[in-house]
């Protein structure tokens, strides 16, 4: 194994640098709180922002990438009405929903609250949408 400035891990050479920088005589440590905590706490913190900015309703990365392939923008108000149509499925319990905006579908799984998937209807040949269990037209 390489060492680079004396130091055989990453864990000998963040522990010397955070000793380094810490009072002499204050022994609280630093490194009580690990990574994976941090970072648990800072995905938290960006989910509950994300479902801010969106109602709640999330975009899976498949619908995302489908969003952008086909062009596709949401208004803030295709965005509301999306989510009440959204809302809409679940009150009447349809679990994975066909939602249909204006010249659009999309593929929402309402237990989650997760777009699955985003088409412009005419970019569809067939229109044909299979695995749901209903379908709300806005």
């Amino acid at each position: 194994m390489e060492r680079i400035n004396n130091y055989t891990s990453i864990e000998q050479a963040a522990g010397q640098y955070l000793q380094k920088n810490t009072p002499a005589g204050n022994n609280t440590s630093v490194n009580s709180i690990s990574f994976e905590e941090i970072l648990n706490k800072q995905r938290s913190i960006a989910e509950i922002l994300d479902e801010q900015k969106t109602g709640g309703l999330k975009f899976s990365k498949h619908a995302g990438n489908r969003l952008s392939e086909r062009n596709i923008t949401l208004s803030e108000e295709q965005m509301k009405r999306l989510e009440e149509g959204v809302g809409k499925a679940n009150a009447k319990g349809i679990r994975e929903s066909l939602v249909i905006l204006d010249h659009y579908a999309f593929i929402v799984n309402t237990g989650n609250n997760t777009v699955i998937t985003a088409m412009d209807q005419d970019y569809e040949d067939e229109n044909i949408y299979t695995n749901i269990d209903g379908a709300v037209i806005i």
